[in-house]
Formats: structure tokens, C-alpha cells, sequence
């Protein structure tokens, strides 16, 4: 129902109307009217404007994974060409995150201060340098600029592509045009991987900056978030861009009024600070969400990603071959892992995608281990992709996406904002940490390497276990009732 639920500005989370505590609603008397009168006005107007918004916004979803998916394709090429050490381009390849972290901290109050469509701009301008500092590199620490800058610009677009999908969505499309964001970002991942094995590196670069081109186009010619126009005051627009939106025809009387008693409740709630997250009331909100975040990354999914070539090529396997696999399957098991979220279960789906995580590692050191004894070596190119591509589309279907929604779930609003910068700093630290020293691990023994990953998926599904609750087709209110029981 249309009353039952709002999506958070800051987040793009759903809530419950009792936290809210939404005083408009004894304006009416029939809440199932309300949400008929709603609907039928979103059904008068058109959704042309929504869906060519989407899809301008989601040039910087492609563009993320375009971003991530760098460094795979390229390792040898850069290497070779520019002669840097393996802990050289360890730091090229692992510093995206740590520019991805300082931008993810920073990004709500830039998408507050400049507007959703301002901070859509200033990251994919910030792409945009770093892509042009990487195609005239000639030494390790200009690569290493430009791959920050990059980093710090999707570490924006990671928080501001989704919130404008779900502010300016009506609500009976918003949860598939939020999908599409998580769809793209593989998208630009495998178009990368894919591209980069039949172009050069500084080609590859050149090609990243085209997303950034079409977003910053593409803005000009969309509306900015009504939702952060009524938040910051400025009325008049707030109701001519939400127009915009729902065409001239629609009657938008009473979602601007919902809208704006909306973000007038949002405003008097107390801002919650740093220390509270710790206090007795939401340390286990911050143990699940922290947890989950870490968990997401220790598994080793952006050592897989980014040096992706490089475990088919130690394995005996063409670095292409593998590669194409790598980027085909990834698409479509995401699509699959989109649909049984709502269907199966948030606790469930991570617990199965742990496991074939853990049977992906298993498998894929099983074939190094075998390769450094000399045994059955014509299977161990066939056993290595095997469990590459288990792993990864294990992890798409359920390690991707869940845990965010779960986070994004399990905070109360007046505390999402911190909270949510916080999990959010240790999910980038984490991938950090995983792909500065995935290059060590790997020459120190590649069967260890995945055996330690192997050992994360089992703490991940002991964790998920024991201390995650189900928060499928709940409130928000029941989800806090589950987690301080």
C-alpha cells in the first residue's frame, strides 16, 4: 500500500507509517482511497520522463562497473608496457576502493548541498579525469591519480544513482527501476572485461570516459529529485519537476502533499551522531550490518574481479576464454538473484550463495593444488573455471545485492544516515584490503588463497545463521522488534 511505505530519501529505504508517525493520515478517512487516488493519478500521467531519467541515471551505474572491471583485462598490458611490480599494480588496482571510500563517506551531504543531479555530475567529472590521467600515464603514480579519481567518483554515483531512481519513481515501478541500478553496474563490469581482451589499455581508458559523456548530456535534459527540492525548501520547483515526471495530465495534488508531510516529519526527527550507533539500543543493528558488509568483501570478490585474468592464466587456462565466461554469466544469474529476493527469503538466499561460494573456492584451489603436484593437469583448466564461475554467479545471485538491502533494513531512519556511512566505510576498507593483497596471497599459494576465502563463506553462513533475522515482508517496526529481542 502507498501509506504502508515510504522510501527513505537519504537511502532509498522502505518504513514503516508507525515510525514515521506521519500525522497527514488522519486527513483521511479510507487509506485504501488514498492509495486508489494516488495510483490512478500516477496511471492518468505518462512515465516517459521517469523511465528516460532512469535510464540517464543508470549511465553512472554502468559506469561504476565499467570502473571495477578495469583492472582485469589490463593487468599484463599495463605491466608490461609501463614495467611496474606486482605491488605497484597491486596499489593501481586496489586504490579505486580507497577513492570509492572517501567518495561513498562524503556523498549524502554533497547529494544534499548540490542536488541529486549536481552530485551526478561532479562524479562523472571526477571519472572523467581520472580515465584521461590513466590514458597518459607513463608512470605508476600517475595510474595510481587517476584510478582514486575514478574511485572517488563512484564512490558518489555507488550512493546518488539509487536515491534518485527511488525518488523520483511512482511507487508502483520503484522497486524494478532500483534493480536496474545493480543490473547495469554488471553490465559495465562485463562490457569492461569483454572490450578490454580485443582493445589496448589506454584504448579501454578512452572508452570509460563515453558513460560519463552520456550522463552528463543526459542531465541537462532530465528533472532534478522533487524529494530534494521539497527538502531543501524550494517549493515551486519541488511541484514543477514532480510535473515533469508524471506528465501534464496526472493530477499530483496529493503525492506532493504526501511527499511534503513526508520530508516535514523527516526534518524533526532527532539527528542521530557517530557514538550513538554503539549505544544498547542499535549495537546489533551495527554488528549485523558491519558484519554482513565485511563478510561481503572477505569472501574475495574483488580480488576475483579485478585480477580475474590472471587466476585463469596461473591456472593453465586463456586469460580470454575465461574471461568472456566470466563477463557472459554474470548478467543473467544477477537477473535470477533480483527475482528471488522477494520470493525466497533475504536469510536463505545469502546462506545458498555462501555455500556455492565455498564449493567455488573449493573447487578453484582444488585445481592450483593439483597443478603444483602434477596431478590430472588436463582437468585442471576445466576445474579452475569451473569454480570461478560457480563462485561468481553464487555471489550474484545472493552475496551481491542482499546484504545492502539487509542494511539498508535493519536502521531506524533517524540513525540510517550514520549508520549507513559507517557500514558503508567498512565494506570499502574491507574491499581494499582484499585487493591490495589478493596479488600476494596468490603468489604466496593460490590453493591457500582460496582456502582462506573458502573458510569466510563458512563464517558467512554461520553468521547469516545465528545472529541475521529474516526481514522478508516485514516492517521496520517488526524488523526492531526481531533484532532487540
Amino acid at each position: 500500500m502507498v501509506i504502508d511505505q515510504y522510501k527513505d530519501v537519504e537511502n532509498g529505504v522502505v518504513h514503516g507509517v508507525e515510525e514515521l508517525g506521519i500525522p497527514f493520515l488522519e486527513n483521511f478517512k479510507k487509506v485504501d482511497d488514498y492509495e486508489g487516488e494516488i495510483d490512478n493519478a500516477v496511471e492518468k500521467g505518462s512515465i516517459v520522463m521517469v523511465l528516460l531519467s532512469t535510464f540517464v541515471a543508470v549511465c553512472g551505474s554502468f559506469e561504476f562497473g565499467f570502473c571495477v572491471g578495469y583492472s582485469a583485462p589490463t593487468q599484463f598490458a599495463i605491466r608490461n608496457e609501463l614495467d611496474l611490480s606486482l605491488a605497484e599494480f597491486s596499489m593501481f588496482g586496489s586504490i579505486i576502493t580507497i577513492g570509492a571510500m572517501v567518495g561513498a563517506v562524503s556523498s549524502g551531504s554533497i547529494a544534499d548541498f548540490v542536488g541529486r543531479k549536481g552530485a551526478m555530475r561532479m562524479s562523472a567529472c571526477f571519472c572523467t579525469i581520472g580515465w584521461l590521467a590513466v590514458y597518459f600515464s607513463m608512470a605508476a603514480w600517475t595510474l595510481d591519480v587517476g584510478r582514486f579519481f575514478t574511485g572517488y567518483g563512484i564512490g558518489i554515483l555507488s550512493y546518488v544513482v539509487p536515491v534518485f531512481i527511488a525518488e523520483i519513481a511512482p511507487q508502483n515501478l520503484r522497486g524494478g527501476l532500483t534493480t536496474i541500478n545493480q543490473l547495469l553496474i554488471v553490465c559495465g563490469a562485463s562490457a569492461s572485461y569483454l572490450v578490454g581482451i580485443v582493445v589496448t589499455w589506454r584504448t579501454l581508458s578512452l572508452i570509460g570516459v563515453i558513460p560519463c559523456v552520456f550522463l552528463l548530456v543526459g542531465l541537462v535534459c532530465i528533472p532534478e529529485s522533487p524529494r530534494w527540492l521539497a527538502k531543501v525548501g524550494l517549493s515551486k520547483e519541488f511541484q514543477a519537476e514532480l510535473r515533469k515526471l508524471r506528465g501534464k495530465d496526472a493530477d499530483i495534488t496529493q503525492e506532493a502533499a504526501e511527499i511534503q508531510a513526508y520530508v516535514d516529519t523527516l526534518q524533526s526527527l532527532p539527528k542521530a551522531k557517530f557514538m550513538d550507533l554503539f549505544g544498547s539500543k542499535y549495537i546489533r543493528s551495527v554488528i549485523i550490518g558491519v558484519g554482513l558488509m565485511a563478510l561481503q568483501q572477505l569472501v574475495g570478490i574483488n580480488g576475483i574481479n579485478f585480477y580475474a585474468t590472471e587466476i585463469f592464466v596461473a591456472a593453465g587456462l586463456s586469460g580470454n576464454e575465461g574471461t568472456i565466461a566470466y563477463a557472459i554469466i554474470q548478467l543473467p544469474i544477477t537477473v535470477v538473484g533480483a527475482t528471488l529476493m522477494d520470493k525466497s527469503g533475504r536469510r536463505a538466499l545469502i546462506m545458498v550463495a555462501a555455500s556455492g561460494i565455498f564449493l567455488g573456492c573449493f573447487l578453484t584451489g582444488g585445481s592450483f593444488f593439483l597443478k603444483e603436484h602434477g596431478l590430472l593437469l588436463e582437468w585442471v583448466p576445466l576445474i579452475a573455471i569451473s569454480g570461478v564461475l560457480i563462485y561468481i554467479s553464487s555471489f550474484s545471485i545472493g552475496m551481491g545485492g542482499v546484504p545492502w538491502v539487509i542494511m539498508s533494513e535493519i536502521f531506524p531512519i533517524h540513525v540510517k544516515g550514520v549508520a549507513g556511512s559507517f557500514v558503508v566505510l567498512v565494506n570499502w576498507l574491507c574491499a581494499w584490503i582484499v585487493s591490495f593483497t589478493f596479488n600476494f596471497l596468490l603468489t604466496w599459494s593460490s590453493t591457500s588463497t582460496f582456502s582462506i576465502f573458502a573458510g569466510f563463506s563458512i563464517v558467512t553462513i554461520l553468521f547469516v545463521a545465528k545472529v541475521v533475522p529474516e526481514t522478508k515482508g516485514k516492517t521496520l517496526e517488526q524488523i526492531q522488534v526481531l533484532i532487540n529481542s
